[in-house]
């Protein structure tokens, strides 16, 4: 991992989202790149597009710029205040750009021409689920990612990782993505608890099988000790997760997108879109085709 990318709106959300970033950055000893999108007015555009491009785009773009100036101002400010006690010698480099384009469009131009490994966004509040992932711009760049994107409430603060939780179905893809999560569990020396959450009813035998080859190839293939099983045995999926991130002690939540089914499935029951509601712990979301989906 070289830099953690942090798109930007400017609201308090994705402030919050910033300064979660640079405390992960500083404990990951990377580099920290802000961004912020340039929307188009389509009916300036329709009427006038040259002298939209050459007039208003370039005022935007210098006031954009100068507020990102200030953003990455103020995060090196609380760095030197605030991190430097904790974290060690090591300064994240704080850089900025704007460009032009849809969110989702422009993350990912960002992420492919500097190598990025990773990006954080903000999450809205549970009153906010709906507008978020139905129709938001964290929800665009969720479903087109082909990099893992940790979302980060409203409310939360950093603190270092003791415990994250990686809820699987087992299937043998999550391999892949597990060994990712140990990557960044091994700079906080955290646990990584492997959560399957499953019905009463469901075939134990069966189950048993499919769980005994799972933890087979963890020991196998990943080299990081601190990985403990919990099977949590709930009628209700939802009921689970509660259980889960009121009595788990976890600080952050993995899971992978299943690509046709994580975002229209999130009022439905399915099991990945439950975990958006508990928006108190920062939600790392890996895309299906890290787990070769």
């Amino acid at each position: 991992m070289n830099k953690i990318l942090v798109p930007t709106d400017f609201s308090p959300c994705a402030v919050n989202a910033s300064h979660y970033a640079l405390q992960l950055a500083t404990r990951l000893r990377v580099g920290v790149h802000i961004c912020h999108a340039i929307l188009i007015p389509v009916q300036t555009l329709a009427v006038n597009p040259d002298a939209w491009a050459t007039s208003d785009y370039s005022h935007l773009e210098t006031a954009t710029m100068d507020a990102l100036s200030v953003t990455a101002g103020e995060m090196e400010k609380e760095m030197a205040h605030e991190l430097a006690a904790n974290a060690g010698n090591f300064t994240p480099h704080v850089d900025y750009s704007c460009h032009m384009g849809l969110v989702a469009d422009v993350v990912e131009r960002v992420v492919d021409e500097k190598r990025l490994s990773l990006v954080v966004m903000g999450m809205s509040g549970a009153g906010e689920l709906s507008r978020l992932f139905m129709g938001s711009s964290t929800r665009s760049v969720i479903d087109h990612a082909k990099f893992p994107v940790l979302l980060v409430p409203r409310k939360v603060k950093f603190k270092p990782l003791k415990k994250i939780a990686f809820t699987t179905d087992m299937l043998a893809g999550d391999i892949d993505v597990l060994n990712s999560v140990a990557e960044i569990a091994r700079y906080f020396n955290a646990e990584i608890l492997i959560a399957h959450i499953t019905s009463p009813d469901e075939d134990a035998r069966m189950d048993d099988k499919q769980i005994t080859q799972f933890l087979s190839e963890v020991t196998d293939k990943i080299n990081y000790p601190k990985i403990y099983y919990r099977n949590v045995k709930s009628a209700d999926v939802d009921e689970g997760l509660d259980w889960l991130c009121k009595h788990g002690q976890i600080d952050m939540i993995a899971t992978v997108h299943r690509h046709q089914n994580f975002l229209e499935r999130i009022f439905s029951g399915s099991y990945t879109q439950r975990l958006a509601k508990h928006v108190e712990i920062p939600l790392l979301v890996y895309p299906a085709i890290a787990a070769g989906k």
